[in-house]
């Protein structure tokens, strides 16, 4: 029988999260505006171009579309046939949920491909950690190119970003070499990895096992060259779309009249500001509009004010059509589909 103490631990550490994740929030928020007059910033807002705002968010869709492709791609081989349509609405959805609690969106789409293409759950969670590395080492690539092609000022407008780049470069690598090691000699390096955790404690050893589980279907699922190229191919395409959706937003507040405007600039902005996004704020508020208008300002030269602006209309665009999106997805999906409480459900029992 489970105890109540037990119960009550993970709920607490759920709460605390969240109220850390909220407080990171409200501290990066404070530094993005606290020394703009908030009114112009919602004038300059009411006064943005409503075509660039609809290409706006016609290319931030392609973006997750690609997203879904690539996933897809990643799936090939557990599953040929996964249809793209419960694909991106597990994601739409798990992105909604991401607006609210941070991470936890992770869980709910791979819990819900799971549930609609009758795929092991936690297979579907060891995809979206891996396509979670694939993005993390993405991030570093777009950072180094923005270095090459921003040199001259870029590491002296984010003094953190150089040293920060080599330690998740080390980090990464040790990752990557962990994972070879777990995938080719699963049985002897497992065993050895689970020995020396379960020194220090059985319930971590216990929780390693079944990350390093998850992992290894992760990977695994991805194999085949043909495979493999298609998921580099597309996460380059990734990239490339998100940095065209950063441009489409300069347009959006007519910004190309004060400072000449390049695709450039667009995917430097992605790069540095999508580092707000790993940092567990709801929907990256706060943390993204901080980077974002850092990077507008001290790279770029907008002022203050037209920098808070883009970051605002870009998130606040971003984070409705990730809750309407959801919401619509969930509504569509259900009608076909086991209800997403009984999800839950059936993971629990």
């Amino acid at each position: 029988m489970i105890s109540d103490n037990s119960k009550k631990i993970p709920a607490l550490r759920g709460i605390i999260n969240f109220l850390i994740s909220i407080g990171l929030a409200a501290i990066f928020l404070y530094l993005s505006f606290s020394d703009v007059n908030f009114g112009e910033v919602m004038g300059l807002a009411s006064e943005a171009s409503i075509l660039w705002m609809i290409i706006f968010i016609v290319t931030f869709m392609i973006g997750h579309y690609v997203r879904t492709l690539r996933w897809k791609i990643m799936l090939h081989s557990v599953k040929p046939d996964v249809k793209m349509k419960n694909l991106f609405g597990a994601l739409m959805i798990g992105y909604g949920v991401n607006c609210v609690t941070p991470k936890l969106g992770e869980v709910t789409r791979a819990m819900m491909i799971g549930q609609y293409e009758q795929l092991s759950k936690s297979s579907m969670f060891g995809t979206v950690i891996v396509e979670r590395v694939i993005d993390v080492i993405s991030l570093g690539i777009a950072v180094l190119i923005s270095a090459f092609i921003w040199s001259s000022n870029l590491y002296e407008a984010f003094p953190w970003l150089e040293s920060a780049l080599y330690i998740s470069a080390a980090m990464m690598l040790i990752v990557l070499i962990l994972i070879y090691l777990l995938v080719k000699m699963k049985e002897r390096f497992y065993g050895i990895i689970l020995k020396t955790i379960g020194k220090f404690s059985v319930k971590m050893e216990d929780r390693s096992a079944y990350i390093i589980e998850m992992l290894i279907q992760g990977f695994t699922s991805l194999k085949g060259t043909k495979n493999y190229f298609f998921t580099i191919v597309t996460s380059i395409i990734l990239l490339l779309v998100y940095a065209l959706n950063a441009y489409t937003g300069f347009f959006m507040l007519d910004m190309q009249s004060s400072n000449e405007i390049t695709f450039s600039m667009g995917w430097v902005l992605m790069s540095i500001s999508a580092i707000g996004v790993v940092i567990p704020t709801p929907g990256a508020t706060g943390s993204y509009h901080a980077l974002a208008k850092s990077t507008l300002v001290l790279l770029f030269g907008f002022g203050e004010t037209i920098s808070v602006t883009y970051a605002f209309l870009t998130h606040i665009i971003s984070y409705i059509l990730f809750i309407v999106m959801a919401l619509i997805m969930f509504l569509l999906l259900n009608k076909q589909h086991t209800g997403f409480v009984n999800i839950f459900k059936t993971n629990s029992e």
